[in-house]
């Protein structure tokens, strides 16, 4: 007499097998990381060296939409705001703000792109770049700008060659 089955067969192993950890998980190498969004005409670090995880890419911050940080942040290689950020920055090479984000406070960089808000003390050593949308009010020095058209910059505005010393250890507040 033939086994039968009150109800369908169920097969007992998958076509394919992805190896999991101990804990059933996949590791990282086989998921597949998707990355982050970037604005219009920039690439990312991992583009253009055809790796993932190198060190640009660790040196990077990102402050989300909808996420608030306050603080002192030193030494990045790459601030990307797309939330909120009340802080003083030094030693950065390029800050990023994104439509979204807002930086309030005192920042010293080499470059700087604006789409959202900047209000505060802004030092950019090579070049400023606001975007269509972006807003800089404060203390900005800069050694180069170009503004889109919509962009809008107001406050005191000098360039690094007027500056006779360096940027400020700190930043005082009333």
């Amino acid at each position: 007499m033939a086994n039968q089955t009150d109800g369908p067969s169920i097969p007992t192993t998958t076509a394919i097998d992805k190896p999991k950890d101990s804990r059933g998980f996949e590791p990282a190498s086989a998921r597949v990381i998707a990355e982050p969004a970037r604005f219009s005409g920039e690439r990312s670090a991992s583009a253009a060296t055809g790796s993932r995880g190198n060190e640009a890419d660790r040196r990077t911050l990102i402050v989300g939409d909808g996420i608030f940080f306050s603080g002192k942040l030193t030494s990045c290689d790459r601030l990307i705001v797309e939330g909120a950020v009340e802080a003083r920055l030094q030693k950065c090479q390029n800050v990023i703000i994104g439509e979204t984000g807002v930086f309030n406070g005192f920042a010293s960089t080499e470059n700087a792109g604006v789409r959202g808000r900047f209000e505060g003390e802004l030092f950019v050593r090579k070049r400023l770049l606001i975007r269509t949308g972006g807003q800089v009010s404060g203390t900005i020095t800069y050694g180069e700008i170009k503004i889109e058209s919509g962009g809008q910059i107001s406050g005191s505005i000098e360039t690094a060659e007027e500056v006779t010393a360096t940027p400020p250890l700190f930043l005082v507040t009333a």
